[in-house]
């Protein structure tokens, strides 16, 4: 099985020399600059520098300088401002920039920076990668207009190396693995064929697979995976992953949890309307494992990390669960279903359970959960409920600011357990009507023993609409704080 093979990732290459003039006038050249840069130094004329100047106190950020044989623009990027601020502001005028390249049929960047420190630069070309994203596969029709013409970056930045490229390439791939699994609809991508999909990237990148089917799933006694796929003509599939080099820092794995429906009705509590649309989106946190494991394989990082994917779809059908039934699942806890669809929880529950044989550093879960979520904080970040200590929570939250897919802390206070409480069984999986984020995460601690985080991605794992780097549809999200969170932790 191959995903969307038709997309080609944009690469980087490093210049550490001076620009040859075949280079000058076989790439276009874009300039990082700020209001304040001396624009002599760059060889412009009287008259450029006069029309860079006039444009700046315009308040223009994208300066175009068409010449006869190339284009030359002029990137100008807010200076104070926090320098996490800095780098976003440079991923967004990347994202602005990308439009025009391709409405102009560019191939070749060369991007110049000697105003920024590298970190600068290197969200800048992140930026134009990441704007550069296509899912092509189901057209048949005009496919290659619809894709991004930009297919190689050239770096001159005397403080970027070659390995600072090398791992922008690397995990701006793991980021289009984890859009391409998300934009793939449930036609395309069932559990058993995401569980192929994942022995196929641990090939590539050396991480270890191992798939566990139905029948040992059933020997696991995992109720909630199997409740939940009752109603389906496909089995569940239990995909572990397993990145353990030999320099590895940690004796203790670092274990994502990823929830993986590859499709969700609701169950028969169904989703009204148009609530259904987008639900392929539903296994976005399995998503993200799979590009972070493959991101940090590749880039043969020194660290024992997990994945857990537990996946099926959540259909209605004959055999399907229903709302009053009770499950046992993972640890032995029995659950009394108030809600089909808050199926989520009730698979991640059991891969929670599962990672306690482990005995895990710290355990990360990643999932489009809650509704709750997206009304509480809106699309701009993702909800966040732990109970690790502060230094574990600052590291992340500080790893979201820089890669900037931000997050919002909610506490777990002992007493939204209260609407937990069930009258026929240990728990129910559906709490009131209010904080239904902080309640499916209070429902989640019940199946941990150890340090853990829980994510909620459905604020911000798929745009119905191209508003920046993110693009439409999937958007990859947390793959890249993943790895620069994990990076510090280790």
């Amino acid at each position: 099985m191959s995903i969307d093979n038709r997309h080609k990732t944009t690469k980087i290459n490093i210049m550490k020399a001076e620009f040859t003039k075949t280079i000058l006038k076989s790439y276009d050249l874009a300039i990082l600059a700020d209001k304040s840069t001396d624009f002599k130094k760059f060889n412009f004329s009287d008259k450029e520098i006069e029309f860079i100047k006039k444009s700046i106190d315009n308040e223009k950020s994208i300066i175009t300088l068409n010449s006869f044989d190339k284009f030359t623009f002029v990137i100008i990027i807010e200076k104070d401002k926090k320098h996490y601020k800095i780098k976003e502001d440079a991923r967004l005028k990347a994202f602005k920039l990308t439009d025009i390249i391709n409405s102009e049929k560019i191939e070749k960047i060369l991007v110049q920076n000697e105003i920024f420190d590298a970190t600068v630069s290197l969200s800048f070309i992140e930026g134009l990668i990441l704007s550069n994203y296509s899912f092509v596969k189901y057209f048949t029709k005009n496919v290659e207009k619809k894709i991004p013409t930009l297919k190689t970056i050239k770096l001159f930045d005397k403080n970027a190396s070659a390995k600072d490229v090398e791992k922008i390439n690397i995990i701006t791939e793991g980021v289009f693995i984890a859009r391409n699994l998300v934009n793939e609809p449930f036609s395309g991508l069932n559990s058993v064929q995401l569980s192929e999909k994942i022995t196929e990237l641990s090939k590539i990148a050396g991480f270890k697979a191992e798939i566990l089917n139905k029948k040992q799933i059933e020997a696991l006694k995992m109720g909630g995976l199997l409740a939940v796929n009752k109603a389906s003509r496909i089995p569940p599939t239990f995909s572990i992953l397993e990145w353990k080099p030999q320099n590895a820092k940690n004796s203790k794995p670092i274990v994502l949890v990823g929830k993986g429906i590859v499709f969700d009705t609701g169950g028969y509590n169904l989703k009204p309307g148009e609530f259904m649309n987008d639900m392929k989106q539903d296994m976005g946190g399995a998503a993200a494992v799979i590009g972070t494991i493959y991101a940090i394989a590749k880039l043969k990082l020194p660290i024992y990390i997990i994945g857990l994917v537990p996946s099926t779809d959540n259909l209605i059908g004959k055999d399907g669960y229903v709302t009053g039934d009770v499950i046992t699942m993972h640890n032995g806890m029995t659950v009394e279903v108030r809600n089909t669809d808050a199926e989520g929880r009730l698979i991640l529950a059991d891969a929670l359970s599962y990672a306690q044989k482990y005995k895990p550093q710290l355990v990360i879960d990643m999932a489009t959960l809650t509704g709750a979520a997206i009304r509480a904080i809106g699309e701009l970040a993702t909800a966040m409920m732990s109970n690790a200590d502060k230094k574990t929570r600052k590291t992340i939250i500080k790893a979201g600011k820089e890669t900037y897919e931000r997050l919002v802390e909610f506490p777990l206070w002992e007493e939204y357990a209260e609407q937990l409480k069930s009258t026929i069984a240990d728990i129910k999986n559906l709490g009131g009507p209010y904080a239904g984020q902080i309640t499916a995460a209070k429902f989640l601690e019940n199946f941990t023993d150890y340090k853990w985080i829980h994510l909620d991605i459905a604020p911000t794992a798929f745009n119905n609409k191209k508003a920046n780097y993110h693009g439409i549809g999937g958007t990859g999200t947390p793959v890249r704080l993943l790895i620069n969170f994990i990076e510090k932790l280790i």
